[in-house]
C-alpha cells in the first residue's frame, strides 16, 4: 500500500514536470549562465586555485548549488497543492501514509535536483570545462538534493502562504548559496566564519563533489554529515506532514 501510495505523489510530480519540462531547464540554466559568463569571464584563466582555473573551481559549486535550489523548489509545488489546488486536502482524504507522502514529494525534488546537474554539465562543456562525475560525485549530488528536498517538505507543512515561503527563502536559502562554498574556497575566509561555514549542508556538498570533480578522494565526513542532516529532517517533516493532517 505504501508504494502505491509513494507512486501517486511522485507520479503526479512527475506528470507536471513532464508537462514544463522546457520551462524548467531555462530555469536551471539561467542563473549559471550568467554565473559562469559575469564570474568566469571576469575572472578569466589568471585566477587558480589548486592549479585549477576558477571556471573549473566554480562549476562543481554552480552543481551543488543547483541539487539544492532545485530540491527546495518543491516547496513552491507542495505550497500550490495545498493553498489553492488543495490537492494536499484529497491527499488527507486517501489511504496515503505520512511516509509514502514525504517520500514521494522528496523523491520528486531529488529527480528534479539530479536532472538539473546534467543541465549544469552540458552547460559546462559547452563552456569547455569538463568534470570527473564518478560515484561519489552522484552521491554526494543525491545526499544534497535528499536534505533539501525533505527540508522542503518540511518547511512547507509550516507555512502558511507564499510570502511566508518566500522569506524563508531570503533567510535560508540565498545566504547559503552565497556562503556555502559555491562561489570562494573557505579558506580565504577568518577561522571564526570557516567554523560557522561547515555547518552549513551546503558546504559539504560543494566540497564533496569538487573533491570527486578534480579527482581526488573526498572526505567521508561530508557524506556523513549530509546524510546525517537528510535523516534528521526527513524525520522532522513526517512529523510536520502528520500535524498538518490533523
Amino acid at each position: 500500500m505504501m508504494l502505491h501510495g509513494l507512486g501517486a505523489v511522485f507520479l503526479r510530480e512527475m506528470i507536471l514536470l513532464k508537462r514544463r519540462f522546457k520551462r524548467y531547464v531555462v530555469g536551471v540554466a539561467i542563473s549559471p549562465v550568467l554565473y559562469l559568463v559575469a564570474f568566469g569571464t571576469a575572472m578569466g584563466t589568471e585566477a587558480r586555485f589548486d592549479g585549477h582555473t576558477y571556471l573549473e573551481f566554480l562549476l562543481p559549486g554552480l552543481v551543488a548549488m543547483t541539487t539544492m535550489t532545485q530540491a527546495y523548489g518543491t516547496a513552491t509545488e507542495i505550497n500550490i497543492a495545498r493553498f489553492y489546488l488543495h490537492i494536499f486536502e484529497e491527499f488527507q482524504s486517501a489511504p496515503i501514509s505520512n511516509v509514502a507522502y514525504v517520500l514521494g514529494e522528496v523523491f520528486s525534488g531529488m529527480t528534479r535536483a539530479l536532472l538539473g546537474v546534467l543541465v549544469i554539465l552540458g552547460l559546462g562543456a559547452a563552456f569547455g570545462v569538463s568534470l570527473h562525475t564518478g560515484p561519489w560525485f552522484w552521491l554526494a549530488a543525491a545526499l544534497n538534493a535528499f536534505a533539501f528536498a525533505s527540508l522542503a517538505v518540511l518547511l512547507a507543512m509550516l507555512v502558511t502562504g507564499h510570502g511566508d515561503q518566500a522569506l524563508l527563502n531570503s533567510f535560508v536559502i540565498t545566504p547559503m548559496a552565497f556562503l556555502g562554498g559555491t562561489f570562494f574556497p573557505l579558506d580565504r575566509m577568518p577561522e571564526w566564519a570557516q567554523g560557522l561555514l561547515y555547518a552549513l549542508p551546503l558546504t559539504h556538498a560543494s566540497q564533496a563533489i569538487r573533491a570527486d570533480a578534480f579527482g581526488q578522494p573526498a572526505l567521508w565526513a561530508h557524506f556523513a554529515v549530509l546524510a546525517a542532516v537528510g535523516v534528521a529532517v526527513f524525520a522532522a517533516a513526517l512529523v510536520s506532514v502528520g500535524r498538518a493532517r490533523d
